[in-house]
């Protein structure tokens, strides 16, 4: 059987908005990986302990199929660190399911890549956060960058998709037409993008995140990036939960926009669900495990935690009334109910006010107005675990002469290339990604 197109199987019908019900899980196979990401939200390197069986896996198969599930993603860690991991590709794709693998490749051989194909995954989208030396050094491991896209040739040679998935930060912000030229070359379908949230070894670097003012320079840039690097080469671009909302930009960026898509509120909970290795469930797979886990597999009837959970039930159940700061005021709260809840939880504790909005910083700066983050509590070094963070709401400074975009000159972001090293010294890339 040909597996479902993992481009549409995410996308809810008219029977899903009837009766909400996850449609799309994120599933950590391992905690356990071959990198070590100085922004990784859940701290990977080493497995959980208790991860699930293989026997276990395969009836958690089951159990997605049975509750409707249409596509599943396979995450880690890294996923294929589980010597079963096409064994469970094999099973979520023979129930019908569509499956993809989200990865770093660092170790994505050609035998792997053959294990997918016969596995009958997909879609395989490879980690890609900068130029060579930037990537590389976000990454933790020397080589890793040649390592991805090696891989992504592989990929690119077999009836897998392949697509690229970026994390935006004050490191990969410039950088990303030179990754957008990556992905032309190297033949790929799809981008998808997300802002670095401060979750995990990302929450030690607050020097490293994006501030909300600085929106007001990455979303011109992802029109630019658009219309001259990905659509003359017909690659499909794939705005993450945390990037957002309804602004003029929503119609140009947002996949489907002139269709008429646009930002719908947060999934979790209702469209989307996130497994951990060890088997806890959650109505989002970044969201932090102390405080979102509605239940363990083995020893929970999935259906049962999906249906009744609280900490499930209060993420799609969430109304205006929810919102508070900024958010409680906007005009468009009714239908936005203050974006990615990851992000904000992260931030602030709590969803409902999110100040990484393009909407609200174009209203401000219309104020002579901007907002910052200042970190006030530190993370306590746990996977998925985060610090604390207050916004200062500031005046925003006169506008200054040479015009910078993501802390480099224009002209040098906009011609940067697939195969050139770092905007950034190697000195400029250590400050970033110290530890605070």
């Amino acid at each position: 059987m040909a597996p479902p197109d993992p481009d549409l199987s995410r996308i809810p019908r008219p029977s899903d908005v009837e009766r909400p019900h996850p449609i799309y899980c994120v599933w950590e196979l391992t905690l356990a990986c071959d990198l070590g990401c100085r922004h990784c939200g859940s701290r990977a390197g080493r497995a959980r302990p208790q991860e699930l069986s293989t026997a276990s896996c395969l009836d958690v198969v089951r159990e997605l199929h049975e509750i409707g599930v249409r596509e599943v993603t396979l995450i880690g860690g890294e996923a294929y660190l589980r010597e079963d991991w096409d064994v469970i590709a094999a099973e979520i794709t023979r129930r019908g399911m569509s499956c993809s693998i989200t990865t770093g490749a660092r170790n994505l051989d050609a035998d792997r890549v053959r294990r997918a194909v016969e596995a009958g995954i997909g879609a395989i989208s490879i980690s890609i956060d900068g130029l060579e030396q930037t990537h590389d050094a976000l990454r933790g491991v020397q080589g890793s960058w040649r390592a991805a896209m090696d891989a992504a040739e592989r990929v690119a040679a077999t009836p897998i998709q392949l697509g690229f998935n970026s994390q935006i930060n004050r490191l990969s912000l410039p950088e990303l037409p030179g990754i957008a030229d990556a992905l032309v070359e190297v033949g790929g379908a799809g981008w998808q993008i997300q802002l670095t949230v401060p979750m995990g070894r990302a929450a030690d670097r607050p020097e490293l995140l994006l501030q909300p003012y600085d929106l007001l320079e990455l979303f011109p840039l992802l029109v630019w990036i658009k219309r001259e690097r990905l659509q003359p080469a017909g690659i499909a671009l794939f705005l993450g939960n945390n990037i957002g909302y309804f602004s003029p930009f929503e119609e140009e960026l947002r996949y489907g926009g002139e269709q008429g898509a646009s930002w719908s509120a947060c999934s979790a909970g209702r469209y989307t669900l996130g497994l951990e290795a060890d088997g806890k469930i959650k109505g989002c797979p970044s969201l932090p495990t102390r405080s979102f886990t509605g239940g363990v597999l083995g020893r929970d009837r999935l259906a049962d935690v999906v249906e009744n959970a609280p900490e499930l039930r209060s993420l799609r159940e969430r109304t205006v009334e929810d919102l508070w700061g900024l958010c409680r005021t906007c005009p468009h709260a009714a239908r936005c109910l203050g974006g990615c809840s990851w992000m904000t939880t992260m931030l602030l504790g709590r969803p409902g006010n999110n100040p990484y909005c393009i909407s609200r910083a174009l209203a401000l700066e219309a104020h002579g107005k901007q907002e910052r983050v200042v970190r006030v509590e530190r993370a306590p070094g746990e996977p998925f675990d985060g610090g604390r963070f207050e916004i200062v709401l500031e005046e925003a400074p006169a506008a200054s002469a040479p015009t910078l975009l993501g802390g480099r000159d224009p002209a040098q972001v906009l011609a940067v290339r697939a195969h050139d090293q770092s905007l950034w010294s190697a000195e400029a890339l250590r400050e970033r990604l110290r530890r605070t």
